[in-house]
């Protein structure tokens, strides 16, 4: 029989106690492996101490998948399918969630292997529940294009969609470009569209606000390197 594979949360910020943003049950989960899939393993062994894992850290197996440094995909099964149970986590967030572990879940189905997701912080959920838009209809859109004028075409066909289908539009950029991204939503979108900006999610520091685009050209917040998620509406 196959082991389960558990897609673990972890804190949005390393500040960020673990055992107060996640169950217990999430909690329990994390104390009863032995196996991890990683996506970083020094912040994956911090995250595990931090949760005040007992397992003495030179005793836990630790395998590293990302887009540098994967193994043939056969490798990370090996424990799953002798039976052992296997938890994968992200760098920040939920796997499979803007996530390279989401080809590993994937595989995973593929060979009749029980995939259980646990409870835990997702920053893209948060902020569409404070942005107090759609929550019916939204679309997450990730990273946008790094060429300014791909970028801004990108933003105004994001703004078209909102209003023509109702729908919440959101995205990320790497952080430590994102006043520069803000330069371009707040040029490319108009003055009564809706951007709302989550930032430093679950942090001493967190700031989310709503408002639209005229107010924020008057209040421009300082996100540099400091995660966030951007969400545009339009009102009909």
């Amino acid at each position: 029989m196959n082991g389960t594979l558990y897609l673990i949360p972890v804190y949005l910020s390393e500040e960020t106690d673990p055992i107060a943003v996640l169950a217990p049950h999430t909690i329990s989960i994390i104390h009863s492996l032995q196996h991890f899939i990683v996506e970083n393993e020094k912040s994956a062994r911090a995250f595990l101490k931090a949760a005040k894992i007992t397992i003495p850290q030179n005793q836990l197996s630790v395998l590293v998948y990302n887009k540098k440094e994967q193994e043939p995909l056969a490798d990370y099964f090996k424990d799953l399918s002798a039976g052992i149970s296997v938890g994968i986590l992200t760098e920040a967030g939920c796997p499979g969630i803007a996530d390279p572990g989401a080809e590993l879940i994937a595989e995973a189905h593929r060979k009749g292997i029980k995939v259980v997701p646990l409870v835990g912080p997702s920053s893209i959920l948060l902020a569409m529940m404070a942005s107090g838009f759609n929550g019916q209809q939204f679309t997450f859109n990730g990273y946008l294009p790094i060429d300014k004028m791909a970028r801004s075409k990108k933003i105004q066909d994001l703004e078209r969609l909102a209003e023509r289908n109702n729908h919440t539009q959101l995205f990320m950029e790497t952080p430590f470009r994102n006043n520069q991204l803000l330069e371009e939503v707040l040029k490319s979108c108009k003055p009564d569209t809706y951007l709302s900006i989550a930032t430093d999610i679950t942090d001493a520091n967190e700031m989310i606000k709503t408002a639209k685009v005229e107010y924020w050209k008057k209040n421009k917040p300082e996100l540099h390197k400091r995660p966030t998620i951007f969400s545009i509406y339009r009102k009909q």
